[in-house]
């Protein structure tokens, strides 16, 4: 696999710090639904990858945020099709997390809880690397 390959849809995925808390979601749809992770989805015709951060994050949450580096670049497969994903870190501007778009559930989860929710292992290890750019920028 490599990440030009042409089979894979191009998505983003916001990991969204709020103090120490990461903001996440519960799907409600497909993939992976009812797992938590963190908001995103595909990236739109003539839309960057910041934009598409920005307007899933905010579509699915109801949150804005100010966009920091892109952490990962991550393949992934599920259901038969091939995404690759990629992550930035964010820091929490405005708004209450309320589930909208893809999402049945959107929270502000503190750190110690996010292993217990049995998400994607990939997902949780991008938290990490999120949270470690975060307090090195500082």
């Amino acid at each position: 696999m490599s990440l030009e390959d042409d089979k894979y849809t191009d998505c983003v995925g916001v990991i969204c710090f709020r103090g120490d808390d990461v903001l996440l979601i519960q799907r409600g749809t497909a993939p992976r639904k009812g797992e938590w992770s963190i908001p995103g989805g595909r990236i739109e015709a003539g839309e960057s990858e910041a934009q598409a951060a920005l307007r899933e994050l905010y579509e699915e949450t109801g949150v804005r945020a100010a966009l920091g580096p892109k952490v990962e670049v991550i393949l992934a497969e599920f259901d038969g099709y091939h995404y690759r994903l990629h992550d930035y870190a964010a820091e929490w501007i405005s708004g209450e997390p309320c589930a909208g778009d893809d999402a049945a559930k959107a929270e502000f989860t503190a750190p110690d809880k996010i292993s217990a929710l049995g998400m994607w292992p990939k997902t949780e290890a991008v938290i990490k690397t999120a949270r470690g750019v975060r307090e090195t920028s500082r």
